[in-house]
């Protein structure tokens, strides 16, 4: 049996998606409507899919509805890592955000041993720099909320949405975060979230799997240098934190997972003479609104109590060919403090998994090029970087040189205006009031500001009174691309050297990155035999 003919979509309301007996009355009318055969009372059906439309009142809930064949897929594999052998090949993976955690994961699956190394914390650790960087404002450039373990994804929100479909299986990248510890029900939302609250365990879960698998996780672990011998990469030379030894790690291949923001990196190979090219990529703010109101605008009115979850929106338009659009939109969020080095603002959000909070936030970006940051100056393969770096860094003296942001109301920056007061804000180290319209490059404060007229026609008072724009939100993604070949995936200038991720400019989220780490880590494997 086609598993397609096994499965049928149906709408009900909020309420009764707990309510089997309604579910499948709704399967039931639906299959005759579409004069299908009936199921008998002892099939067994199963959710495969959910998503929320609320294009009218009332809202309701929208259900893939399988059985039989069509049930298989809410089936979960029995996924386990064999332990590797104590002469097994081994890989470098530097980074244990989401890229090189699912890295070592796939190494694992192919007998190879792998060995990352994370210049950050582990999560327990790593709490007390994020807190030091809320309350006292202090940056640990080593510790942040983009560099420890799980990357930037531990503490930016969760959401699991991908359209990178290419870069590997979805479903198995999603079961992988079940069998560690995520709520099954991440299988079934069409926008999947685990929340910040919960991602931690999940993260550590994985590092448990890999160390429990004969794998080595080893925090406060810098690399400093690529070890090259006949035109590949023999390995890496790395500091300890901890105590500044120098030492070199070696191994069969080198996969790079450092994320968005480990800049060192690009000027290391930039250095080495290895090639890296600049990328575009989206800047903008942060844009927070009460939470109270989107549920309002986006449920059309209709009251949410417990029956709906807190609203969210998606917005993209056009200024003059240059688009414009929303980013990581986070309901019941907070905006948090992403720098990573002292002499820089950084903003970004989160929500935790109830997505509670009484604010919602999300980046409003603005796509930015070569044809922006060389007239400024910022020429090269770094030059994208060295612009990021320049309007971060532009955002903080402006602010007063601490980690509170700069804000302005939502109203005075589309009308071009100081704001002599900001309302409240879920951004811990506090704001200040700043022109931000005349601190951010114009051709981003000029997209934003036609942009956010557009949005307000068409999410009618998106412009509101109560709503902020805090910035910068300039790490959407890398500024700079580490070239690989599309079929081996190892630069073409360093034979087995892997750059993956969201750091080779490759992937833009937790999955998408995810994903590209085991599809570069099966390629490694795949060399080594």
């Amino acid at each position: 049996m086609d598993a397609s003919s096994s499965q049928i979509q149906v709408r009900v309301l909020p309420e009764e998606v707990s309510q089997p007996q309604v579910v499948r009355k709704a399967v039931e009318r639906q299959l005759r409507k579409e004069r299908r055969p009936a199921i008998g009372p002892e099939k067994e059906l199963h959710v495969l899919r959910q998503s929320w439309d609320a294009r009218k009142r009332p809202v309701r809930v929208q259900l893939l509805v399988g059985w039989d064949e069509g049930a298989r897929k809410a089936q979960i594999q029995p996924w386990t890592w064999p332990h590797a052998e104590p002469n097994a090949k081994e890989v470098i993976i530097v980074g244990a955000g989401p890229a090189g955690l699912y890295a070592a994961l796939e190494c694992l699956r192919h007998g190879v041993r792998p060995i990352v190394l994370e210049r950050g914390k582990n999560v327990r650790s790593r709490r007390r720099d994020l807190a030091k960087l809320n309350r006292e404002h202090e940056v640990n450039p080593e510790s942040n909320y983009c560099f420890g373990e799980g990357g930037a994804g531990t503490y930016s929100d969760g959401k699991l949405y991908t359209r990178s479909k290419k870069r590997g299986d979805i479903r198995e990248a999603l079961e992988w975060m079940v069998v560690h510890g995520a709520d099954p029900h991440i299988l079934v939302e069409a926008h999947p979230h685990i929340g910040t609250n919960r991602l931690p365990a999940v993260v550590t879960a994985m590092r448990e799997t890999i160390e429990g698998a004969g794998g080595e996780v080893r925090f406060n672990t810098k690399v400093v240098d690529l070890l090259e011998s006949q035109g590949a990469c023999a390995g890496v030379e790395a500091v300890t934190l901890d105590d500044g030894n120098h030492h070199e790690v070696r191994g069969e291949a080198v996969i790079l997972a450092t994320g968005h923001s480990a800049r060192d990196m690009f000027e290391l190979m930039h250095a080495k003479g290895l090639e890296v090219e600049a990328k575009p990529f989206a800047m903008g703010v942060r844009v927070e609104h009460p939470q109270g109101w989107v549920n309002e605008v986006q449920y059309h009115g209709e009251v949410v109590e417990d029956r709906l979850p807190p609203a969210s929106y998606s917005l993209v338009c056009q200024v003059e060919g240059r688009g414009v659009h929303s980013f990581c939109m986070c309901p019941g969020g907070i905006v948090a403090p992403c720098a990573t080095s002292p002499g820089e603002i950084v903003t970004n959000g989160w929500s935790p998994s109830k997505r509670n909070n009484p604010y919602a936030n999300s980046g409003m970006v603005v796509q930015v090029g070569p044809e922006d940051w060389e007239p400024l100056g910022f020429e090269g393969p770094l030059g994208g970087l060295r612009f990021q770096e320049s309007v971060e860094r532009a955002c903080w003296e402006a602010a007063g040189k601490t980690q509170a942001a700069p804000a302005q109301r939502l109203t005075d920056f589309v009308a071009g205006r100081p704001s002599s007061d900001v309302p409240s804000t879920s951004y811990l180290p506090g704001v200040v009031p700043v022109r931000l319209d005349q601190v951010l490059p114009s051709v981003v404060a000029q997209s934003l500001q036609e942009g956010f007229q557009t949005f307000n026609r068409k999410m009618k008072g998106f412009v509101h009174r109560d709503a902020v724009v805090m910035g910068p939100e300039s790490r959407t993604s890398s500024p700079v691309r580490i070239p690989r070949d599309p079929d081996t995936l190892q630069h073409p200038g360093l034979r087995q050297f892997y750059p993956t991720g969201e750091g080779g400019g490759y992937a833009g989220g937790i999955l998408s990155a995810a994903m590209d780490g085991r599809k570069a880590a099966q390629a490694a494997v795949g060399l080594i035999g």
